[in-house]
């Protein structure tokens, strides 16, 4: 008995696909405008150009709105970042060369929006339970990109330290934003520090 034909997707399916990208594209636009009270069913509506009706039948809740802008914001990130990973995978780079691949990662002014929406979902998720598996995500991304930075540069441990670079680059990023700072300056010196830190043999207890 021979398989089923693939059926493949016909022009209604393309089309609720494209109004919902939007729809989550618009959250994201303003959440980093306005903060999540910013968020509300009519002014998504509005800015994603779709009706009331698109909306509530692609989302039943806010929370649902929310957790998958998150998500699909961290999957383009992921793709980002697994990218770059490689990149430091193939060759042995020096510690100055990680750390310039560490900040392209975060230098870009266009992503600002996107970044300021990341950690006011973050704050939210502290809140709201339905979101802490989005942010957890969210910043299992960010590690991965430390664990390959580490061990291209084989120091520390890169599985238990990822979370300090991680850190790093979260505070300083948090100053970034919050000073109106379109650059990333100051990143690849810190992370440079830290590197050194982490090189530095662990003190024998007496």
């Amino acid at each position: 008995m021979s398989a089923p034909a693939a059926t493949s997707a016909g022009p209604g399916d393309v089309l609720r696909g494209e109004a919902r990208e939007r729809i989550l594209r618009a959250t994201m636009q303003l959440i980093a405008e306005g903060g999540i009270a910013n968020v509300t069913n009519r002014r998504v509506a509005a800015r994603a150009r779709v009706s009331l009706g698109s909306l509530t039948y692609h989302f039943s809740s806010q929370v649902q709105l929310l957790r998958e802008s998150l998500l699909l914001y961290v999957e383009e990130e992921t793709d980002r970042r697994e990218q770059i990973a490689q990149e430091l995978a193939r060759r042995r780079p020096t510690a100055e060369q990680v750390a310039e691949a560490v900040e392209r990662v975060v230098a870009s002014a266009a992503d600002i929006p996107q970044q300021i929406a990341e950690l006011e979902l973050h704050l939210h998720a502290a809140r709201d339970p339905e979101l802490r598996a989005a942010s957890e995500r969210c910043f299992a991304a960010h590690e991965q990109i430390a664990r390959a930075a580490l061990a291209a540069l084989q120091v520390g441990d890169p599985e238990r330290d990822a979370y300090k670079v991680v850190a790093l680059m979260s505070g300083l990023a948090l100053r970034r934003l919050a000073g109106g700072a379109n650059d990333a300056r100051g990143t690849s010196e810190a992370l440079l520090a830290l590197t050194r830190g982490l090189r530095k043999p662990a003190r024998s207890e007496r």
